[in-house]
């Protein structure tokens, strides 16, 4: 008896307990949990305070960082060039115009949109107009700077996206590898696209030609290294450049480059193919320095690239019978 009188008292403080837990308690409980996770929100920053950052580093650039950029920004629509100033200058990666689309500034804090109104044929014509003539590789610069504004095409040929990419010359970002320079080995630079390959090779061609008196030669596929023109950029110091004239011929201007011009160091950017790959191999074997880049992200996706391997000695495959696989 007593037993079940306990039973009731018990349900009947469940029930009040039940009760007392009304839905504005849960409403009260999500709003918290809602506050607590906006304030949080993932740490996004504050598009406000990074464009202040932005400016203020901006008003901190050298006068010759400043023109530079401003090269590239001035062959841009006249209110899309005005609002990349808005944004600032300081961090910027590239421009993306895309036909019907609005224009994007890629920073490397992220995307920033520039404008509410969409890019137009006549804007794309006008950038087009101010540039170098595009190559195979849909590439084109601005003469004696390390501008690339690379162009996307519709089936008819027509060009319907442009990307406004700013090259920046930065001394002494090769100085990490000055001891491996200096001890004549050929060099492969591995990363993926966009993280400053090219601008290291930049300065170690600089570096090896002006610190090391060197005779260097660079393999420009796309005039990335030395920029656009036939006067090369100034932050490849005394080195000299030579012009591929299609990106497919890449390996026989290397070839050429030993053969006629006695470099002791050839500095190429972006190996992709075999050929280029046997090429440089050539150029290894025959005494000079080789510095190069290919795109990856560790020593085990070379080794597994088919195309690339020999870059580092190449794989080969064996088979091994019972008794020396036991062995190992």
């Amino acid at each position: 008896m007593e037993d079940d009188e306990r039973d009731d008292t018990l349900d009947d403080a469940s029930d009040d307990e039940l009760e007392a837990f009304d839905d504005d308690d849960l409403d009260e409980d999500f709003d918290e949990f809602e506050d607590d996770e906006d304030e949080s929100d993932l740490g996004a920053p504050d598009p406000a305070v990074e464009r202040e950052r932005r400016l203020a580093v901006t008003a901190s650039l050298s006068e010759e960082e400043h023109t530079e950029i401003e090269l590239l920004v001035g062959i841009l629509p006249t209110r899309v060039a005005a609002a990349v100033r808005d944004e600032g200058l300081a961090g910027i990666i590239e421009v993306v115009l895309d036909l019907g689309r609005i224009p994007t500034a890629r920073y490397n804090t992220g995307d920033v949109a520039l404008s509410s109104t969409e890019v137009t044929e006549q804007e794309l014509t006008q950038v087009v107009a101010q540039v170098s003539e595009f190559g195979e590789d849909n590439r084109a610069g601005i003469p004696r700077t390390l501008h690339r504004i690379s162009a996307i095409r519709n089936r008819r040929g027509h060009i319907v996206g442009l990307t406004c990419r700013i090259g920046r010359s930065v001394s002494g970002s090769g100085r990490i590898m000055r001891d491996l320079i200096k001890s004549g080995k050929s060099i492969l630079l591995l990363g993926r696209p966009g993280v400053g390959k090219t601008t290291m090779l930049r300065d170690v061609a600089r570096m090896l030609a002006d610190e090391l008196n060197k005779r260097v030669v660079i393999v420009d596929s796309s005039n990335e290294i030395g920029g656009d023109g036939d006067i090369p950029h100034h932050g490849i110091g005394k080195a000299r450049r030579m012009q591929v004239r299609t990106p497919h011929l890449q390996h026989e201007v290397m070839i050429e480059a030993v053969e006629n011009h006695t470099p002791e160091v050839v500095v190429i950017d972006e190996i992709g193919t075999a050929l280029e790959a046997d090429a440089a191999r050539t150029i290894a074997e025959r005494g000079v320095q080789l510095v190069g880049t290919a795109h990856g992200t560790t020593l085990s996706n070379l080794m597994q690239n088919p195309t690339l391997s020999d870059l580092i000695g190449g794989i080969e495959s064996v088979t091994l019978g019972d008794e020396e696989a036991r062995r190992r």
